[in-house]
């Protein structure tokens, strides 16, 4: 009887034990800035951080993805008009006509926000005063980003892909707003795909957010978006993925995380070094590869080259 009895309550204690860890405190997420740290990795002067992951060998390897030479646009159509989650909307003003023969416009983006498809760089982002590999948050001067700016990107990005689709994953159209999804989500999704995210690869991350919006109208979605928990930074950074793109801003909003509302966003930046790609339209992605069975593609994107800028709007673009 007894042995029995230390049987039930150690298989208590161990099923007890394997429970996911949901909660998570602003100690936590500082814990995690050192546990999963990438400064120095690549040496004190890196401006590249988890890029450094697309390796020439990744590149070759990636080419060798493209057997259709079917390609897919993940840029959401700029949106001129404001709403209630775009703030800053796209401008877009012609000019007169030059001599009579050009037609000539002019483009003004605040493109960090809730609309625009674009590119954070390294410099986006800060914490207690410090940027990626520890550059010094008075780097930033009026002028723009003196470390870590989007120019280190100038080069563009060509890897290998893959798409996580999690309302595919779970059968739904889309995630609802505030739905999180959790380290145990990404290993649901390897399983059933039988695909494993392997360094280097540019993962993202669908929540369905464009269709719900098309269904439903738009939402404050700075205050209320389907994405991922801090939970997820550790699953990233062991899987060492080089670059991170979403629907959204990443974060599931609200938080979760008592005290820091961009809690994917300061790891995965500062700490980590991931550059990210935010606002992406993943619609058509998910249909091309529901329709194949194939969640990976050549990745291909290239972010304006602006001194000083700590990012860009640009045009990823899935190759099949």
């Amino acid at each position: 009887m007894r042995l029995a009895l230390f049987v039930t309550v150690s298989l208590a204690v161990t099923a007890l034990d394997a429970q996911p860890v949901h909660s998570l405190t602003k100690a936590d997420i500082d814990s995690l800035m050192t546990e999963i740290s990438n400064w120095g990795r690549w040496g004190k002067a890196d401006q590249m951080g988890t890029a450094n992951l697309i390796t020439p060998a990744k590149r070759k390897a990636a080419a060798k993805l493209v057997t259709e030479g079917f390609s897919v646009s993940l840029s959401r159509n700029t949106d001129v008009e404001k709403a209630i989650d775009n703030n800053t909307p796209f401008g877009h003003k012609m000019m007169i006509a030059v001599e009579g023969e050009f037609n000539m416009d002019e483009y003004i983006s605040a493109f960090h926000g809730f609309s625009t498809t674009h590119f954070d760089a390294l410099s986006h982002m800060f914490y207690d005063g410090k940027m990626y590999n520890g550059f010094p948050q008075s780097a930033m001067t009026e002028r723009g980003a003196g470390e870590l700016a989007v120019t280190a990107f100038r080069d563009g990005f060509l890897t290998r892909g893959v798409l996580i689709d999690i309302p595919w994953l779970k059968g739904v159209h889309y995630l609802e707003p505030s739905t999180p999804i959790y380290p145990e989500d990404l290993d649901a999704w390897e399983k059933r795909t039988g695909v494993h995210i392997q360094p280097g690869d540019a993962v993202f991350i669908r929540t369905g957010r464009w269709a719900r919006r098309a269904e439903k109208g738009p939402w404050n979605a700075s205050e209320h978006s389907a994405g991922i928990h801090a939970s997820c930074a550790k699953w990233l950074k062991q899987k060492d993925v080089a670059l991170l793109g979403g629907d959204g801003s990443h974060d599931v909003l609200p938080s979760g995380v008592d005290g820091v509302a961009w809690p994917v966003h300061r790891i995965l930046l500062v700490a980590v070094g991931v550059p990210l790609f935010d606002n992406c339209d993943l619609e058509q992605l998910s249909k091309a590869a529901a329709a194949r069975h194939r969640w990976t593609f050549l990745f291909t994107a290239a972010p304006l080259s602006v001194s000083g800028g700590t990012g860009s709007p640009l045009n990823p673009i899935a190759t099949f």
